[in-house]
């Protein structure tokens, strides 16, 4: 669903949307909690008990919303962009950079947005999110697999934009080349890894013997 879309079936769209902006600028400095938001609500001068009405689960529910947005938005990114049109790693790699450089935002509120995720008792949301991000990065790239390989792309790519997200937090070079340098080793692993189970896959036991009595 685009926004256009969203905006259409949820009528308040758009005020969601200027308050978690105003939430996640607050979130840098005091968390996600309802500190950020009610602060968040103030200077937005709306009325007294809109944001609880907006986000009744407090800062989970903006989180969630914050995310499920970011990743409606690099979707429609990378198709305005034709990434579709690029060899399957490209389209990877441009997926997590649009995630990770367009629809992340502040370095400090994400990083308290994972350390509020991280706790035990948030784990289910922050599967959920997680799972909904890679979900989209693959159907963006088009990938229209439904058999165990849908389920193993998906925990691949896990994988490397978890360890990705928590480079760039970290990552203070000039425009986050270090960062992008770790997205293609880790792609590149993937890859040379991929090639090696297509040939373990194709090795057929007879193959050995023929290889040796050609010695």
């Amino acid at each position: 669903m685009s926004e256009a879309e969203t905006s259409q079936s949820d009528p308040d769209s758009a005020l969601r949307d200027r308050l978690v902006d105003a939430v996640a600028n607050e979130a840098a400095f005091d968390g996600w909690t309802w500190t950020s938001i009610r602060a968040a609500a103030r200077r937005l001068e709306l009325p007294a008990g809109e944001a609880e009405r907006l986000f009744p689960g407090g800062p989970l529910d903006v989180l969630a919303y914050v995310s499920e947005r970011a990743d409606q938005r690099m979707v429609e990114d990378l198709e305005a962009e034709g990434v579709i049109n690029l060899k399957i790693r490209d389209r990877i790699r441009d997926a997590i950079r649009v995630r990770l450089e367009r629809h992340v935002g502040n370095r400090e509120a994400a990083r308290r947005a994972l350390a509020l995720l991280a706790l035990p008792f948030n784990a289910p949301l922050a599967a959920k999110l997680l799972y909904r991000t890679i979900d989209a990065m693959w159907y963006a790239a088009g990938d229209t697999s439904t058999d165990f390989n849908f389920y193993t792309k998906r925990a691949t790519l896990a994988a490397v934009y978890s360890s990705t997200l928590l480079y760039w937090l970290n990552d203070r070079s000039p425009g986050s080349e270090a960062t992008w340098g770790f997205l293609d080793r880790r792609i590149d692993n993937v890859m040379q890894f991929e090639k090696l189970k297509a040939r373990a896959r194709s090795w057929r036991p007879g193959d050995r013997i023929r290889t040796a009595a050609r010695r």
